[in-house]
């Protein structure tokens, strides 16, 4: 490890890894005028427009960008279409998505703001986290008892076509952005959202209409479920982790709690379907529970092959538990780090589907006037060295959850596995 040279890296404790990029994020979001979109910012700054070169750029050639802009201005037939500081964020936003990494995004200042109120839990929309599967937008997951989960959208959906009745749009998603879609599904509780849909092992397109509504998730929550003998014991505790937000921690801790106090739990689930990561350090500390101290966490390499590695700071509170993680495709990123911490380092197996695979972590900074930018500084990997970017965590008991039936057959075969050790 070259400590000297990446001390940077300690400052990035708290960074986001967003599931592509925004699970989410939880389809809070904006729209940016590009690609034949609608672009829908309530309103923009002024811009001061100086065509002067800063000293360090004068080998960059700006002649053809104010070119463009003059000819707009020349001869655009309605001059109250062009807004400058729209013009600005429209420039800049295109310029972070040249980079051609969908995670590495600009965010103005609404959508910044839609963000951060997102990773809260608390907003108005369908309840999906979306993302790419290869270059097409696709669901990472619904969120448990939101209005997308409700009406069937599935994790690995593709979405094809994006239809707001209301508002007149219907727009393919080809080649669109995460935070155009995001400002195209989200909207006010109440309206109606359409989506077609693409599915594995479905011939047709599948058209859902959702009706959005306010979302108030807890990213935590526990349940017990009696062994063998069944009746009214406690012995499993099932903790399911829907995201990685700023309550989680808190939260985390009172489900603790509660099973610290209940004498007859000896075993635990940690049941991550459909969590699509957030911050890396909650997936740090929430390892940290299981793990012995000084153990690594996670691996970070930046672009220069240097490493730095999270490690276990405390005592962990549930180590001595017998413990199984319970994962599907739409378990990404944060939700990655766990699961492959905790196998790699206690083999603590992993049941359920294939995990996402999101192994990259993007730093947010706050720009001028409250705009935000996205930035993919790092990737990923678990502490044996695994990147699983676009490849996922294989589990080690491999179980899908039959749709004709009600029961939960990952769930049960979790509890089935966890009894056995």
């Amino acid at each position: 490890m070259q400590k000297a040279k990446y001390s940077k890296f300690k400052l990035v404790r708290n960074l986001l890894l967003f599931c592509l990029l925004f699970s989410f994020i939880f389809t809070g979001g904006y729209s940016i005028g590009r690609n034949g979109f609608i672009a829908d910012f309530k309103s923009f700054p002024k811009a001061t427009i100086s065509r002067n070169v800063p000293p360090d750029k004068q080998n960059v050639d700006f002649e053809l960008f104010w070119k463009v802009w003059d000819t707009l201005d020349l001869r655009y037939f309605d001059k109250s279409k062009l807004v400058p500081g729209k013009m600005v964020y429209g420039a800049i936003s295109g310029m972070v998505a040249a980079v051609g990494d969908p995670y590495t995004v600009f965010l103005p200042p609404d959508g910044n703001k839609l963000v951060q109120e997102d990773l809260k839990g608390n907003f108005d929309g369908i309840g999906i986290q979306i993302g790419y599967i290869g270059t097409l937008l696709a669901v990472i997951a619904p969120l448990p008892g939101s209005p997308a989960e409700e009406a069937g959208v599935k994790p690995g959906d593709l979405i094809a076509v994006i239809k707001d009745a209301e508002k007149g749009i219907e727009v393919g998603t080809g080649g669109m952005s995460i935070p155009d879609a995001v400002g195209l599904i989200r909207g006010s509780a109440g309206t109606k959202v359409e989506l077609t849909l693409l599915r594995e092992g479905t011939k047709e397109p599948i058209k859902v209409e959702i009706v959005r509504k306010t979302i108030d998730v807890p990213s935590v929550t526990l349940e017990f479920k009696p062994g063998v003998s069944g009746g009214t014991d406690k012995s499993i505790a099932v903790i399911r982790v829907t995201k990685f937000g700023g309550e989680t921690l808190s939260e985390w801790n009172e489900k603790v709690a509660e099973i610290l106090n209940e004498a007859d739990t000896k075993m635990i689930i940690v049941d991550v379907r459909n969590n699509p990561g957030g911050y890396l350090q909650g997936a740090v500390d929430l390892a940290s529970e299981f793990l012995e101290t000084g153990e690594t966490v996670v691996i970070e390499e930046n672009g220069k092959g240097e490493r730095e590695e999270s490690k276990v700071v405390r005592i962990g509170r549930l180590r001595n538990f017998k413990t199984v993680v319970l994962m599907n495709k739409g378990s990404a990123s944060a939700s990655e780090i766990l699961a492959g911490a905790l196998r790699d380092q206690k083999k603590i197996k992993l049941i359920g589907d294939t995990s996402f695979g999101k192994g990259t972590i993007q730093e947010p900074q706050q720009i001028n006037g409250g705009s935000g930018l996205h930035i993919t500084i790092a990737k990923w990997l678990t502490p044996k060295g695994t990147w699983v970017h676009e490849k996922g965590l294989e589990p080690d008991v491999k179980v899908e959850d039959k749709e004709d039936t009600k029961e939960d057959d990952q769930l049960q075969t979790a509890i089935d596995e966890v009894q056995k050790l």
